[in-house]
């Protein structure tokens, strides 16, 4: 968690370490010196944008700006105000990554639209009607969250792992989840609108009431889940849904290939004025499906 006049205190020691004054580190942010006084003051906190550029500015990872740690400046800072000026790294130096723990969060009402560099750190967090448009969460490892009514919008949630969570009520549109695993969650009630499940493997939990419009199911695995008030359409290509348990789950308008379908409900499972590849309809016809609604492929 953020203090603001913990926050303030750390701006201002890092500042000093730069050897820059109030007005040099507004100038370098485009806002006013009073600004910066205020964050010192422990009146006021920068936005997450800012302290993206602080941080570069100040020589530190983001973390040095949390409660829950104590680092120091570094980088740039240490190597003082002409080699952090210069753009240029230092003989024998690595540049430094930013990162941001987010873990162990209680968060409300919360922007962090655009953020980046979250470097793996996103765990037993709370979270409640939070921005995240347009983030990078690519690589994560998310583990046991409670996240509702967020907003996610065009975020890239590429090869990250999303363990024991519970996901209500949000915004995932536009979101790039290529190779994400679900596992041991829960996903109710979130907006998938035109996501791409490319590579997806979900298993060992629920997917109730999401909507998943033009969503796009290429290489999809589901397996030991519950999926239940679904609507699934477009093209479903080299997906595999095995002992999972299906409750009010409807293929409409789809084109079905390679895709593989092993359990014990079936039935449960309606098609409407959809295509299936022989290989997908004998799975379906194999595990008693209702095929009235399903048209072979013509090859």
């Amino acid at each position: 968690m953020l203090n603001a006049k913990t926050v303030g205190n750390k701006i201002a020691t890092a500042r000093k370490k730069t050897n820059i004054s109030q007005a040099q580190l507004a100038e370098r942010l485009f806002i006013s010196p009073q600004a910066v006084g205020k964050w010192e003051r422990g009146e006021s906190m920068p936005d997450i944008t800012t302290f993206n550029s602080l941080a570069e500015i100040l020589g530190v990872d983001l973390n040095y700006f949390s409660d829950n740690f104590q680092s120091t400046a570094t980088g740039a800072a240490s190597a003082g105000p002409e080699a952090q000026t210069s753009g240029e790294l230092q003989p024998g130096k690595q540049e430094k990554k930013l990162n941001w723990d987010m873990s162990r969060g209680n968060w409300v009402d919360a922007d962090f639209s655009g953020l980046k560099n979250l470097q793996k750190q996103f765990s037993s967090s709370n979270m409640q009607r939070c921005k995240f448009i347009g983030s990078d969460m690519s690589g994560l490892l998310l583990k046991s969250n409670n996240i509702d009514t967020c907003d996610f919008s065009g975020s890239d949630f590429r090869n990250s792992h999303i363990q024991n969570s519970h996901l209500s009520n949000n915004l995932f549109k536009d979101c790039t989840l290529e190779e994400t695993e679900f596992s041991g969650s829960f996903i109710q009630g979130c907006d998938f609108t035109n996501a791409d499940f490319t590579g997806v493997v979900a298993k060992s939990g629920g997917f109730e009431k999401n909507t998943v419009t033009n969503a796009v199911w290429n290489r999809t695995s589901f397996n030991a889940l519950y999926i239940a008030d679904i609507v699934f359409g477009g093209v479903v290509d080299d997906c595999y849904f095995e002992n999972c348990a299906f409750k009010r789950v409807t293929f409409q308008n789809a084109i079905l290939t390679n895709t593989f379908f092993k359990g014990k409900s079936l039935k449960q499972i309606r098609f409407i004025d959809c295509q299936a590849d022989r290989l997908t309809y004998e799975f379906l016809k194999n595990g008693k499906a209702n095929l009235s609604g399903i048209t072979l492929l013509t090859t």
